[in-house]
């Protein structure tokens, strides 16, 4: 885990893909997580948070295959302020995604509310149960063939923070992230060998009112699907 920022309330790491965050039923004992690093590096955290035995710190989560900026709280006050933040939506999250397909629109905003399908943990816009809002902006920044096929490189700020809120949206559109085999389908998940999201920034004010903006750079497994 490379620390990407650190102060005595916070820590910002840059989370490689193939992690969980915490712990999960189906996982092997002995599988590392975000969590188990958390308390080997800083064990004064294993009191911070909602629930300090499974997630200490964790005020916010990424998809074991997602990569990029983590916000770990080190203190409950700090916990309870980064909270705040993401509740009222004031961090803002920039994602890079590499898609199969380019959409209609370059740019847009989707703006769909998100449930769980029926009988599964999946998530869904079509009339799922618990719907709730879910709004996010896009924009392409790339797009090229790759074997025949259309791919674009998208910049992508989701304005609410639903489970899996980018790859619902951007399935929904016609561009699923590549790699993606849950909400792209099998043939999706064979074009890489995980999904090609990566949590590029985030950037809020913190307690002292100074702005904070906090950058991981795009990892090498996903710069290898851009075009040269």
């Amino acid at each position: 885990m490379k620390i990407l920022f650190q102060s005595p309330d916070l820590i910002a790491i840059n989370k490689p893909a193939g992690i969980l965050v915490h712990g999960a039923p189906h996982m092997k004992t002995d599988e590392p997580t975000v969590v188990r690093w958390v308390l080997e590096n800083f064990p004064s955290v294993k009191i911070v948070g909602d629930d300090p035995v499974h997630r200490p710190g964790i005020v916010h989560r990424l998809d074991k295959e997602t990569s990029g900026v983590l916000l770990i709280a080190l203190t409950q006050t700090y916990f309870e302020y980064l909270k705040n933040l993401f509740q009222k939506h004031e961090i803002k999250k920039t994602y890079y995604a590499i898609c199969a397909g380019i959409p209609k629109n370059k740019k847009g905003i989707i703006d769909i509310a998100i449930g769980i399908k029926s009988g599964t943990t999946k998530r869904t816009v079509f009339s799922g149960k618990m719907a709730k809002s879910a709004i996010t902006e896009y924009e392409v920044e790339k797009e090229w063939n790759e074997g025949g096929e259309k791919r674009c490189l998208m910049r992508v700020i989701p304005h609410t923070g639903r489970t899996h809120q980018i790859r619902v949206h951007l399935n929904y559109i016609g561009c699923p992230v590549i790699g993606d085999e849950l909400y792209g389908g099998t043939k999706n998940k064979k074009r890489a060998p995980r999904h090609m999201l990566h949590c590029f920034s985030m950037e809020f004010c913190d307690m002292n009112k100074k702005t904070l903006h906090i950058t991981a750079p795009l990892p090498d497994d996903l710069k290898t699907y851009l075009p040269q």
